[in-house]
This record gives structure tokens, sequence and C-alpha cells, in this order.
């Protein structure tokens, strides 16, 4: 466990967050914890913590500071003014105990989570706790964006594992909870009397319990997490706004699918190294597949589908792009663990893959197609981030859906400059072969040379050549795209036909051009359509 001094979590607080009026005494015990204590705690072991004194502030905090003092710590972090603090000062003064003057505006969540890093840094933690945290903290936040709600993850024993973002919507039994990484007695006796926890335990579809205002709880709804009849944890959302949405349930099944899945993983203490990549496994061939399969508990011989999820060029280019990644792939995994809950989400190859198992092969194709929608649309109500999803073949099973992989590739870079934002191999049927020759054009030593240097010394005969192509050999249309005049195409296209010596109208000549063009497209306007 590491020793921190005061100063190390003061250097992390923004400017302004809080002050350190009355520096730890040369005796007081070094900082090896930190403590979070409510005003109405007895008997609280404070030596050594760095403790947090919530639910009171200024002179209101002096009697627990007095019973805190039967066994000092290092510092206490008060809310308050200096003046209505004088007298506590003068008490840790006196104990050798250092005071943290916190601004009565500032969150007292930001605080712990600085002290809990410096404290408690990751690398004192196992890396299956780390990685869990991560992966819940994630969950949390993305089901909050997608329900306009506030979000708790909770273990079996109501200790708060993970939470979205806080703000001013939430009630104050929430808060506590959260500081305090429990739900205070308080607020889990008020619902088993609503019968919650009963209803819980008994169904595995989300349960609503309704607001009750005289105890200062907002409407919530909430369903447990389940592994096999053993109860893992619940995930609660508080209402922030108008109420819930009409597929609240639907995001809050997923979110548990993919909640269990995780605390599950933990419980069978599976470390760092042994979380490969199964989406890589999986696409690699039949050999991988299985193993990853079983180890998975996949169902590996119904037909199986992969979708590709890509972002636009402005938020794959945008500063925050490997975290919109990431926003992506969360928000991916919980519609799908909802749609399949043996669906598998990652990332292959720079976009986010989501394998579907166990499919019916009568009505699978729209439903895979209404799941890549749902997925796209609240990527952009939600996250801001448009996306763009290409659903691959169907192939007879899990084992078989390496085949897949190539042709779903093609069609998710077919989609980009089409406007399309889901779409299906029959979609792009002619394009997608296309594309294929012209890969490999590209990856091959040979060109026409002149044609090639044509290209690229006259870059406006090059331009006009492409739009040519483009509009199908009707001079009339390219001269409108160009704003030219028709005689001006003729010539350019007379002119490019005289030193290449191609005519342009045989069908083995124009592909030979074609292929030129797009790969010299490609090279001078990367982000247009290939």
């Amino acid at each position: 466990m590491s020793v921190v001094t005061v100063d190390d979590i003061l250097s992390d607080l923004p400017l302004g967050f809080a002050s350190l009026i009355l520096r730890p005494g040369p005796s007081a015990p070094a900082i090896e914890r930190f403590l979070i204590v409510d005003a109405d705690d007895e008997a609280v072991d404070a030596r050594g913590a760095f403790v947090l004194l919530i639910g009171v502030r200024g002179r209101s905090a002096l009697p627990a500071l007095r019973r805190l003092l039967k066994d000092p710590p290092p510092v206490v972090a008060v809310k308050g003014s200096r003046e209505d603090l004088a007298e506590a000062e003068e008490l840790l003064l006196s104990a050798g105990a250092g005071l943290l003057l916190v601004d009565p505006g500032a969150d007292w969540d930001r605080l712990l989570s600085i002290a809990k890093d410096r404290i408690q840094p990751r690398s004192y933690q196992s890396e299956v706790l780390t990685l869990l945290e991560e992966d819940l903290f994630a969950i949390a936040q993305t089901t909050a964006r997608l329900t306009s709600s506030h979000v708790v993850i909770e273990d079996a024993a109501n200790k708060v594992l993970a939470y979205s973002t806080v703000t001013n919507d939430i009630d104050e039994l929430r808060k506590a909870s959260i500081l305090a990484r429990r739900g205070p007695r308080k607020y889990e006796l008020l619902l088993k009397d609503l019968g919650a926890y009963r209803e819980l335990h008994r169904t595995r579809k989300p349960v609503r319990v309704p607001a009750r205002p005289q105890d200062g709880l907002r409407e919530r709804v909430a369903i447990a997490l389940f592994a096999g009849e053993r109860i893992m944890g619940y995930i609660w959302l508080q209402e922030t706004g108008e109420g819930f949405g009409d597929d609240v349930e639907y995001v809050l099944t997923g979110s548990a699918a993919r909640a269990s899945a995780e605390l599950i993983r933990y419980r069978n203490q599976q470390s760092v190294h042994m979380r490969e990549d199964r989406i890589v496994r999986l696409l690699s061939g039949p050999a991988e597949a299985a193993a990853s399969a079983h180890s998975g508990k996949i169902p590996a011989e119904r037909p199986a589908a992969l979708i590709l999820l890509g972002m636009s060029d402005a938020d794959s280019r945008a500063d925050d792009a490997a975290l919109k990644h990431g926003e992506l792939a969360n928000l991916a995994s919980i519609h799908a663990a909802a749609y399949k809950p043996s669906a598998v989400v990652g990332q292959f190859n720079g976009d986010t893959a989501v394998i579907v198992p166990d499919l019916h092969s009568g009505t699978a194709e729209q439903g895979l197609r209404s799941l890549a929608e749902a997925i796209v649309r609240d990527a952009r109500k939600h996250l801001g981030i448009t996306a763009v999803a290409a659903v691959g073949p169907m192939v007879p099973d899990l084992l078989s859906l390496h085949t897949a992989t190539s042709i779903t590739e093609a069609l998710l870079a077919c989609m980009g400059g089409s406007g399309a934002r889901v779409a299906g191999v029959g979609d792009f049927e002619a394009e997608i072969p296309y594309r294929e020759a012209v890969r490999n054009f590209t990856t091959s030593p040979f060109r026409h040379r002149s044609l090639a240097a044509l290209l690229q010394e006259d870059g406006e005969l090059a331009e006009t050549l492409r739009a040519y192509f483009d509009a199908s050999f009707d001079v009339a249309e390219c001269a409108r795209r160009m704003t030219l005049h028709k005689n001006t195409v003729y010539y350019r296209v007379g002119k490019a036909a005289r030193v290449t010596g191609l005519d342009f109208g045989n069908p083995r000549d124009s592909l030979v051009a074609l292929l030129h063009i797009q790969e010299w497209a490609a090279a001078n306007h990367p982000s247009g359509r290939k």
C-alpha cells in the first residue's frame, strides 16, 4: 500500500477546489488509506486515514470531529468557510491532525477519485479488479446516456461497484450511497418496504420502483444480475428529468447481460493475460473459433453473422477518436446483448465488430439490420458519433464466420461517402467486386505507363477524366458537374485518348483507365469516395 502526503493529493486538485489551512503535526501518522465518514458514524477508526467528513459543514461538523480525535487521522477534509471552522481548527491543531477546507460547491466525488488514485494507485489493485472496475464504469456511463438517467451498479451486498457521472439531478440518498460506496441503511429499508428486492429476486426482468417524494426518492428502474440462479448484484437507474423512456427496459436488459458477464469473469479470477481478443480468435478460422466458442460457452452450431461498425471521417480524425471508438463499442455491446446474450463485441482492424451467433436463418436478416440501425441511431443521438454499419452475410455456423470477414470489410469500405448508414451485401452487390478489383490493382506493380504519367502530370485533365467516368461517359453531364463548356470536355478526353492510345469506348480499355483514375483519386482525394 502506498504512503502519500497531503501535498500529493493537493497537487492533483483543481485550483480553488480546496485549501490546506492546517498541516498535520510532525507526529501525525502517514496517510495510508482514505475513509468516508458520515456525521452520524460512531466509533470510527481513523488512524492513518485521509478522512472525508460528509453530511455536515462548518460548525455542525464539531461533534463528528471530536469523535474522530479519539484516534486522530493525519488529515480531515470538511466543507465550509474558515470562519465557521475556526473552533475545529483549534481542536485539530491540539490533536496534531491536519484540516483540508473544501469549497462548499465542490464535488466530493471528485476529491474521492483523486485521493483514491493517489492512496491506492492502480498498481496496488489486482489487474482483474482494475479491469472489472473500468468495464463496469463504462457500462454504467453508456447505460446512463441511452436512458438519460443516473446509473449505479451494486454487488449482491449492495456495495457500489460503479456509477455514471454524478450530476445535480440525483437525490440525496443516491448521492450518499455513491460517496460511501454502499446504500445507507435507511435507503435499503425503504426499498425493501416498497417490495423492490423481493420482486428483483423473483424475476429476471426490469422492476419499476415508484417515486417517494416524502422520503426524497425519485422514480427508479432496477434489474438483478444473475449467474444461473445466483444473484451477483443489481443495476439501479434513477430518473433525472421527465421520467423514463419506452426503451428503458430493453436497454437495461442489455446492460444487465453485459454487467453479469463481467462479474462472472471477475469471480472466475481471469487475469488480464487471459482476456484475449475473442473477436480476433472467432474470425481467425475454424480451430481458433471452436476453442474460443467452447471457452466462452458460445453456441457454435447455428447460423452466425458479423456486423462491422465504422465512424465518419470527421469522427475518426478527431482528437478523441480513441474515446469515441470505446464509447461506440460499449453502446454496441449493450444493444447486442439485449438482442442476443451470447453476442460478442470488440475491436477488429480499427473498427467495432459485433459477432451474433445462434441465429434462426428464417428471421435473422431483418433482425440484424434492425439491431444495426438501433446502434447507429443511438450513437448519433446519445454519443454524437456518426456511425455506419455493414451487416455481413449469414454463414451456416460460427466456425465458418471467418469466410464472411473480407466481404463485410469490403461492404463497410463501400459505404464511405455513399450516404448509407446501414447496409447489407445486397445494397452494394456490384460495388463490392469492383472495389476488390481496385484493391488488387493497387497492389500490382504493373501500370499503363503513359496513362499513369499523364494523370500525375496534368491534374486538371485527371479531374476531367474522373468526372467523365463518374458521369457514365455523358459529356453534357460531366460539363455541368465541372461547370465547363462541353467542347472543353471533348478536348481533354480526346487528348487523353491520343496520348495514351486507349479507346474509352472499348470495355477493356475503359476498365484499365478506370482503375488508374480510381487509384489517382484515392491518392489525391483521400476523404472522397474511392
